[in-house]
């Protein structure tokens, strides 16, 4: 399930080559705080898909809520 939250979230990325030095910006819509900047579009990526699963982990030690993506829905539940 989180593989596939992750991947749905990266589909949902966007990406644009920054006029003033030539370096490739990504960010994901409906997470923010999410996004990552680099010297080529992989790095992009990479560094995008690592920023994203550190926020995910960040808003789950804190128990917040995650955007729902693509019908995925991740969410911690109380073990009795």
């Amino acid at each position: 399930m989180f593989t596939k939250y992750i991947q749905a979230a990266m589909y949902e990325a966007k990406y644009k080559i920054l006029s003033e030095d030539g370096t490739f910006y990504g960010e994901i819509p409906g997470f923010q705080g999410v996004w990552a900047n680099a010297d080529t579009l992989e790095a992009c990526r990479e560094e995008l898909a690592e920023v994203l699963e550190e926020w995910i982990l960040l808003r789950v030690s804190r128990n917040l809520p995650l955007p729902i993506i693509d019908g995925i829905e991740l969410s911690i539940k109380q073990v009795a």
